[in-house]
């Protein structure tokens, strides 16, 4: 098991205190799990208090025993109710603050409600952004551990080349590279911030499939197993001369990686041949423009417009009437962290160590959808691959 050290801990808590400091924030509570096991190395259930200056206090309702062997801030303490926040914060030496940030985005109205009586004096405001802009520019630390999350989709790939087969189900095959990646240290769950977003493993699906809109804001869908879950791999059975998409979310020691590689068996249609060649050309020139201080906004315009010239302006990101307007995501802890490489953000620039994935894809009703997904972090001269398996379409 792998102990978040406290010295990067140290690193991140006082990178939000400078954020802090800027927007005026006495405090900041964080409740969230991603951003409690971010913050603090566990997901030991409790509120996280940062203060603008000073050490972060751990108010852990459960458990507290375990917080205390996982994490590696200085003061946790044991939490019975909210209440109890004046007195603790009191008790450790920190004022109560009068302007302090909430996650607005995630928390329940309720929990927010119960804050606000308990702190009556306090002012909040949406430390979102704030969270967000911390988490998203990695350490060599964090960048490691993804690197051994990649490792763990390319062998998800290796395994797809071994047991693909006419005849297999969508889910039998999905089952078989589950499975892989479980035994490789998969922790079974891909966090996502956005609200009602769910994602399993990723989407594995085939032929038609592949092109199904569905309620996730991703430019493929899928038909799902149920209404319940109305997305990923169904029971379709896959067929020579048609897209197998193996669109993974590998997870390891908390942080993800997310990529997609294209299988077929005996070959594809040249309409798909000829897409899948141009959304790499599209990837080529990101890593042309991709530096730090360009937009993340420019980036999409120019990427969009490629594939427009390219003749997919109907086909790009989504079947039309349901395109997606972004073409990557940023990815660490969760599956959308910042940057998001999409339209209309021309006001933020990529930073040295920013990681995100890009997954250009082409979607075509009724024969299926190609494309392409690497993850990737932002050095001063270009992009560097934390994915990397074999770009080349794999025919079987």
């Amino acid at each position: 098991m792998r102990i978040t050290p406290a010295t990067e801990l140290k690193t991140r808590w006082e990178n939000l205190q400078i954020q802090m400091a800027a927007a005026d924030l006495e405090g900041i509570l964080l409740l969230q799990n991603a951003d409690l096991f971010y913050f603090t190395g566990t997901v030991q259930q409790g509120i996280l208090y940062i203060p603008v200056t000073g050490s972060p206090l751990y108010m852990v309702r459960k458990d507290a025993a375990r917080a205390r062997m996982e994490c590696g801030l200085e003061h946790i303490v044991p939490l019975k109710s909210p209440r109890d926040i004046p007195s603790l914060l009191a008790a450790a030496g920190l004022p109560l603050p009068k302007t302090a940030g909430l996650e607005f985005d995630v928390l329940p109205v309720a929990l927010y409600q119960r804050l606000q009586s308990v702190l009556s004096a306090c002012v909040f405001s949406d430390a979102t952004p704030l969270v967000r802009r911390v988490r998203a520019v990695k350490s060599d630390y964090e960048i490691n551990i993804m690197k051994d999350a990649a490792l763990q989709v390319d062998r998800v790939c290796q395994r797809a080349r071994e047991v693909i087969k006419p005849g297999m189900t969508d889910l039998e095959l999905a089952a078989e590279l589950e499975s892989v990646a479980r035994r490789q240290g998969h922790q079974g769950v891909t966090r996502m911030r956005g609200f009602n977003s769910e994602l399993f493993y990723g989407h594995i699906f085939s032929g038609a499939d592949s092109a199904v809109p569905a309620y996730i804001d991703t430019p493929l869908g899928g038909v799902g197993l149920n209404p319940s879950f109305g997305q990923g791999c169904s029971y379709k059975k896959i067929h020579a001369n048609e897209p197998i998409t193996i669109d993974f979310a590998g997870a390891f020691d908390g942080y993800l990686v997310d990529q997609t590689r294209m299988f077929c068996i005996g070959g594809l249609p040249e309409p798909l041949l000829k897409a899948y060649e141009d959304m790499r050309l599209i990837q080529a020139r990101l890593k042309e423009i991709a530096r730090p201080g360009i937009t993340w906004g420019a980036i999409y315009d120019e990427c969009y417009g490629l594939a427009c010239e390219l003749g997919y302006k109907d086909q790009f990101m989504g079947n039309a009437g349901t395109q997606v307007s972004f073409i990557g995501h940023g990815i660490g802890v969760e599956i959308d962290e910042y940057p998001f490489i999409a339209r209309g953000f021309n006001d933020q620039v990529l930073e040295k160590k920013m990681t995100f994935a890009f997954e250009p894809k082409a979607v075509f009703a009724g024969l299926g959808a190609v494309g392409i997904e690497n993850t990737f972090w932002v050095e001063e001269d270009g992009l560097k691959h934390l994915t990397f398996s074999s770009e080349e379409l794999v025919i079987l």
